[in-house]
């Protein structure tokens, strides 16, 4: 089957191929396709898969966007995750909130990217994402839990809210993942528990002679007043009885 991939900015098609064609073999043998062709006059891609069953069709699923994000300036290495399970692709165009006016998108950009970059890394620790900013464009990829809020991250900003709100919002998104995981990881079932032998009365220390105590005398108490062998056995005290009496 063949495929026609998004098509490459000049710019990125070096990027694409890789010394000495070292990115393209890369791409190809991860992606598990027959054939990866790239046209270096004009940023054209295209790949060929085998028949049914000799390739990954999840993979087959992913590999544009993998293409699309390494066009989008994101390096290679990085968006070869996007073929690994529970990776995935996020674009934000910035022109959605300023439009097509240059001065406004690299003002944007300066604000997703921080001050030597200190914000673009600060949204990629506590979202477990990476993020490359590239002309109009952001693009992320990640797992999918921190990839919505990285984007929603790069979205606030965009909009115009202020750095603060935005760290303080993916702090309270990292906290309630961290609950939410740990209350996941501590569910444990338990086996119904096993009675104690003897039932009820051996949870309370000394229960079990009063319960004996107590049928021997219920025993005694239907003793047969004829019967003198009966009685003169049901007279007898245990060890553990006597008989105290004193003069008034």
């Amino acid at each position: 089957m063949r495929q026609p991939l998004p098509r490459v900015p000049m710019n990125r098609i070096a990027v694409l191929i890789g010394v000495k064609g070292s990115t393209a073999k890369s791409l190809h043998r991860a992606a598990g396709c027959k054939s990866f062709d790239i046209d270096s006059e004009t940023g054209d891609v295209e790949v060929v898969w085998g028949e049914p069953g000799t390739y990954d069709p999840v993979k087959a699923m992913k590999f544009p966007d993998v293409i699309k994000a390494i066009g989008r300036g994101m390096a290679p290495k990085a968006a070869i995750r996007l073929l690994e399970d529970g990776h995935f692709f996020e674009l934000v165009d910035i022109r959605s909130y300023v439009g097509k006016r240059s001065n406004q998108q690299r003002r944007i950009r300066g604000r997703i990217i921080g001050s030597e970059g200190k914000i673009r890394k600060l949204i990629e620790n506590l979202t477990d994402t990476q993020i490359t900013i590239y002309n109009s464009t952001v693009v992320l990829v990640g797992e999918e839990e921190g990839l919505a809020a990285a984007r929603q991250a790069v979205e606030m900003l965009s909009g115009g809210a202020e750095h603060g709100t935005v760290l303080n919002f993916l702090e309270r998104d990292r906290r309630r993942s961290r609950l939410t995981n740990r209350s996941l990881e501590t569910i444990e079932i338990k086996d119904d528990p096993v009675p104690l032998a003897g039932g009820f009365e051996n949870l309370v220390p000394g229960l079990a002679d009063v319960s004996q105590r107590r049928s021997r005398r219920m025993r005694a108490s239907q003793v047969d007043p004829e019967d003198d062998e009966a009685v003169e056995s049901m007279m007898e005290l245990a060890e553990d009885e006597q008989v105290d009496w004193e003069e008034e």
